[in-house]
């Protein structure tokens, strides 16, 4: 119902941001969150009536000040009536949803209580909130010995790729539909995960993308980021992470040939010697 409710809110944030460009006005090309605190200052006063972007632009808070002459250009527009009275419905109902939401989040936390040790474990893992930690736990339980290996509880999730062959040849890899919910969650965690520095999902989902495409790399590194909630929780240890340097300590020598090569053909001549050892 989280989950619902969430994509809900991300619909009606989207519907405030086309009634705004509508009016010409341009808030979400300076703002990066239009409902943050200086845009919900500056959209309440646009419903009260306000129409003037000097003042609109002085209502912008904390960092955003930094960019008060481009609100200014971005606040120029023509709003009516019938925009303000739009403005102020989507308000309502994100208010309204953000109420609902909360009120969730806190049953969430009071049912969860029993697992809080698992939910943090879990959280160290690169990409993962607590959010997405207590939607683990709601779709794979906090006994994962009910799945024999980490295969068997990737496949059970349907993040990992299909294996379709006929007559000896591969016809296709794509995955199974699976647990919508679970995937969601997998697929946002990967994504940030992907985005974090020094981690090794970071390195996983460079070393990908470049040949598979965003999508299947975004996949791939999902499946490994449950392959390893997996291991760990099993195992009965904390979570540590593989460093963003994993792969190139993973064979070193196809990683100098690689290097060598990519420099001669910039027109170099590579002679490669050892670091002298400091006495």
């Amino acid at each position: 119902m989280r989950a619902s409710l969430a994509q809900e809110r991300s619909s009606v944030i989207n519907r405030i941001e086309k009634t705004l460009e509508d009016t010409n006005l341009k808030l979400g090309v300076v703002a990066s969150d239009v409902v943050g605190a200086s845009g919900r200052a500056m959209l309440a006063a646009i419903v009260r009536g306000e129409t003037d972007p000097a003042v609109l632009a002085e209502l912008a808070k904390g960092t955003l000040r930094n960019k008060i002459p481009q609100l200014k250009l971005a606040l120029e527009g023509r709003i009516t009536g019938h925009h303000r009275f739009l403005l102020q419905q989507w308000l309502d109902m994100l208010d309204f949803l953000d109420h609902k939401i909360a009120l969730l989040e806190e049953r969430i936390v009071e049912n969860s209580r029993p697992f809080e040790a698992t939910v943090v474990a879990w959280m160290q893992v690169p990409g993962l909130r607590r959010i997405n930690a207590y939607s683990l736990l709601a779709e794979i339980g906090a006994d994962l010995k009910q799945f024999p290996s980490a295969a068997h509880l990737a496949s059970w999730a349907a993040v990992c790729p299909g294996n379709r062959e006929s007559a000896g040849k591969q016809t296709s890899g794509r995955i199974r539909p699976g647990n919508p919910w679970l995937r969601r969650t997998l697929c946002e965690a990967a994504w940030a995960a992907s985005r974090t520095k020094k981690s090794y999902f970071r390195a996983l989902y460079q070393r990908l993308v470049r040949t598979r495409g965003k999508n299947r790399a975004l996949i791939a590194v999902a499946h490994s980021l449950l392959v390893t909630v997996y291991s760990f929780t099993i195992a009965g240890e904390l979570y540590r992470d593989l460093g963003l340097d994993y792969f190139d300590k993973l064979n070193k020598e196809h990683l100098q040939r690689s290097l060598v090569k990519r420099l001669e053909k910039l027109g170099h001549r590579v002679t490669l010697e050892p670091k002298a050892s400091a006495a």
